[in-house]
Order: structure tokens, then C-alpha cells, then sequence
């Protein structure tokens, strides 16, 4: 226990690590709630929770299999036309980019014209097994990457842990929000499914060696949601005005 007397060493890394792993989660978060909301109303908390809670067991296997997650990063071959070298880990955001890439692209197809090929909101129900098998594949890619994060900025397993649950806590208490707001707002929905359009591209290139750093991709992410909200706003504050026009 003489870890627990030193504060000034493990605190700064739990602190500095759960807020990182929050960041990282969003994006998780959003496609959760953007896969559950295809469900019934009664079925998408469930699938939520079940989701997140997927991520959290998914992120501390692999903590407790650091050595495998590590040996993941080992140059496995080269590609001499693009001249990337190929590891576990690329292979797998590759995967998982591409396939992030397509899910949003037909969640998007699917919102601008529909099933028959007409603009339509009616949602096309499907299993809660394929939705939660979607969302254990998403889990996977982005807990490879919020561990190899994590195995970077803390030396004790315990610290991970620790940071990881609390991440997963916070992300489980605002899920149920963060889901109501963005399927009440259709365009903030086409907003969060072009970020994650953009983040499969950005998992793309990093599987190729081409890194993009991640800073750039959550500052035009906020930056966008911070002019959404101002559209929004208006567009609340010029409805009762068109509410109270006189009849002409």
C-alpha cells in the first residue's frame, strides 16, 4: 500500500487519464446512441447501458493483457507501394475505419432518402443482437486505442482501472441525455454521423501511417457543435415570432 501515500504521484495520472479517456469516449457514446435509437423506445436504454458496459469489460481485458495489446504495434510486414508498415494494431483500425466509414454513410443515405428512395423518417427497426454485435465491434476498435492511450500515460495497471471505470461511469450517467438530444435534433444527428465519418477516415489513415493528430478533429468537432447550437437557437427564438404572424 505505500502507493496510496504517495498522492502527488497517482492522482495527477488518474485525473489527467479519466478526463482523457472521457474525450475519447465520446465519439463511442454517439454511435452507441446513434445505433439504439433504430430500436423501440423501450428497448434503446437497455442497449445503451449494454453497450458502454460492453466497452468497459472490452477496455479492462485488455488492460489486463498488456503485453498482447503492446506486441500489437510490431511491424508485421511493409507495404511497399504506400511504404506503411502493417502492424496488429493497424489492421484492426483499418477494419474498424472502414467500417465506421460505411455505417455512417448508409445511416445517412438512410435519413436523406429512405428505404424506397424517398425522403422519409421512419426508422427501420432491427434486432437488439445486431445492433449490440455492431456496437461490441465499435467497442473493440475504440477500446484498442484508448488502452494503447492509456498504457502510454500511467505505468500502474491499477491507475488504468481505475481511470477507465470512472470514464465508463460518467459516460453511462449522460448517455440517456447525450441519445435524447441528438435524436430530437435531426441535424445535430447528420452532424455527429459526418464526425464520425471523419474519425473512420482519421482511424483509415492512421492504419496506413499516416497519423492526423486527434486535436484537430475534436476542435472542428466542438467548433461545429458550438455554430449548430447558435442555429438552433435561432431557429427557437424565430418560432414563436412566425407562431404569432397575422393571418393575411
Amino acid at each position: 500500500m505505500e502507493w496510496f501515500n504517495q498522492p502527488e504521484i497517482w492522482i495527477p495520472s488518474l485525473l489527467t487519464l479519466t478526463a482523457l479517456e472521457i474525450v475519447l469516449g465520446i465519439d463511442n457514446v454517439i454511435f452507441i446512441s446513434i445505433l439504439a435509437s433504430k430500436l423501440p423506445k423501450e428497448r434503446q436504454a437497455k442497449a445503451r447501458q449494454t453497450g458502454l458496459m460492453l466497452a468497459l469489460v472490452t477496455r479492462i481485458i485488455l488492460l489486463c493483457s498488456i503485453s498482447w495489446v503492446m506486441s500489437l504495434t510490431k511491424v508485421l510486414f511493409t507495404l511497399p507501394v504506400l511504404k506503411a508498415d502493417v502492424t496488429g494494431k493497424s489492421l484492426i483500425l483499418l477494419g474498424g475505419g472502414l467500417f465506421l466509414i460505411g455505417k455512417s454513410v448508409m445511416e445517412i443515405h438512410e435519413k436523406l432518402e429512405g428505404a424506397d428512395g424517398h425522403a422519409t423518417s421512419n426508422l427501420k427497426v432491427v434486432s437488439f443482437q445486431s445492433v449490440i454485435i455492431q456496437i461490441l465491434l465499435l467497442d473493440i476498435v475504440f477500446s484498442l486505442d484508448s488502452v494503447i492511450t492509456a498504457v502510454g500515460m500511467a505505468n500502474d495497471l491499477w491507475v488504468m482501472v481505475t481511470a477507465v471505470i470512472i470514464a465508463l461511469g460518467v459516460m453511462l450517467a449522460f448517455a440517456g441525455a447525450i441519445s435524447d438530444f441528438v435524436n430530437k435534433h435531426p441535424t445535430l444527428k447528420m452532424l455527429a454521423l459526418s464526425f464520425l465519418i471523419l474519425i473512420g477516415v482519421m482511424l483509415v489513415g492512421d492504419s496506413l501511417g499516416h497519423h492526423i493528430p486527434k486535436g484537430y478533429i475534436y476542435f472542428s468537432m466542438a467548433f461545429a457543435f458550438a455554430v449548430e447550437m447558435l442555429n438552433l437557437k435561432l431557429r427557437a427564438k424565430a418560432k414563436p415570432v412566425e407562431l404569432h404572424q397575422p393571418y393575411r
